[in-house]
């Protein structure tokens, strides 16, 4: 399968790729090479596309930054590469990974300038952006404000962003944000039921993540329909350690479980999902917790991690399960209850379905849940109503959405 089409784009990059048409040749010429960034509280995801090509040439990632056991696993043609040294900080750490890149043997530039432009996968954009853009002084600064909605997330694209733009000053940089497919919510979607100046004061309300993950395989399940994506209305389930579903109505998310945080929700690895908010004070009053606490046990001992006190993993849990563990059994089940929900709900919300697609770990590679999902929901799919399973490949879509907009870029330059 080739790339799928994503509706921002005028004339899909993979299509002209596929087709052969050689009166767009100018555009197949410019052989761009993209590097994608991908910055996580101790981690750096990194992937090097030649778009000409459309291929990935090399990728891997740094582990444990800030810790005296840091490493990074780099690959090459299915060639795996580990080295142990010191990475205090994110600069160090891309410094390094700029040296793998240009290496001898494991490298695929002879020289760091010649990456054009570097995509950034950007947790939380507000309200405020709405696409990936070009990065500037002001975009810096509206990531590094944006960190007080997702602390977790938005500090190390920040962080490795300033760094990029030290360690290679010649490309252009470009901010791909999780929340953007989501600000096609409508109003009534997005809104909690609070005094309307929290929202106003604060900032309070929906906005969904996973949201290139969720764009990615929404267009690919177009390109198996046979279908535009502008025709279709798809249910897109990431499901992995973190997991949400939205709604995808005519190529637009329109709803998504995931609310202000990644908290709210589906059951996940190791978060609880949607509760009652009046938990968290009194599980904070019974157990002397301050909110942080509590917050921190929802976040990452909760889920199924801590309903069946043995494991955030679904195949940890269903071989538990297979030899009498009752505990990771009800796990199981109440992680199923939750998709299935959902996906009535959104079925409902958009009046009807042409698709689900189940997509990152747990849907892509628990084939007994996909099964038991299938049957779950037997009563109520109709028979033209596809479940799909499909690779998600969120750097491959921010590196597409990099190469049109650095293109877009240039071609208004020169007008």
């Amino acid at each position: 399968m080739g790339f799928p089409h994503f509706p921002r784009q005028k004339t899909p990059f993979w299509r002209i790729l596929l087709s052969g048409d050689f009166s767009l040749q100018k555009v197949i010429e410019q052989r761009m090479n993209i590097l994608v960034v991908n910055c996580g509280s101790s981690s750096i995801k990194y992937q090097l596309f030649q778009m000409g090509k459309a291929v990935s040439l090399v990728s891997g990632i740094a582990e444990k930054i800030g810790m005296d056991d840091s490493y990074i696993v780099h690959q090459k043609d299915k060639n795996t590469h580990k080295i142990k040294l010191a990475l205090p900080d994110y600069f160090s750490a891309i410094e390094k990974i700029a040296g793998l890149l240009t290496d001898a043997q494991w490298g695929a530039l002879s020289d760091k300038r010649e990456i054009n432009a570097i995509g950034h996968r950007v947790v939380h954009g507000g309200e405020e952006f709405k696409s990936s853009v070009v990065i500037d002084e002001k975009v810096l600064d509206r990531i590094k404000f944006y960190s007080k909605l997702a602390p977790l997330h938005n500090p190390p694209a920040y962080n490795g962003i300033k760094a990029t733009m030290k360690i290679f000053p010649q490309s252009r940089q470009v901010a791909v944000f999780d929340t953007a497919f989501h600000q096609t919510m409508p109003e009534y979607a997005f809104m909690y039921g609070l005094p309307y100046k929290l929202y106003t004061k604060y900032c309070i309300r929906r906005y969904g993540f996973h949201g290139t993950s969720h764009r990615y395989v929404a267009g690919a399940a177009a390109e198996i329909l046979g279908k535009p994506l502008q025709k279709l209305k798809l249910i897109t389930c990431h499901l992995g350690n973190g997991c949400s579903i939205t709604a995808v109505e005519y190529g637009k998310s329109v709803d998504t479980s995931m609310g202000f945080t990644p908290l709210e929700g589906l059951l996940m690895g190791t978060r609880c999902g949607d509760i009652d908010p009046a938990l968290v004070g009194y599980i904070a009053e019974k157990e002397k917790l301050t909110i942080k606490q509590v917050t921190e046990l929802m976040n990452r001992k909760s889920g199924l991690l801590g309903l069946s006190g043995v494991s955030n993993d679904m195949r940890d849990l269903m071989r538990c399960a297979e030899e009498g563990n009752a505990r990771a059994q009800l796990a199981i089940d109440v992680f199923v209850y939750r998709v299935k929900k959902y996906i009535g709900a959104y079925i409902a919300a958009m009046n009807g379905a042409d698709a689900i697609i189940l997509t990152a770990g747990i849907g892509e590679n628990v084939v007994v849940f996909k099964k038991r999902l299938t049957k779950e929901l037997s009563n109520v799919l109709r028979d033209e109503i596809k479940i799909l399973t499909i690779h998600t490949e969120e750097e491959r879509l921010i590196a597409i959405d990099t190469f049109e907009i650095v293109k877009d870029a240039d071609e208004g330059s020169r007008k």
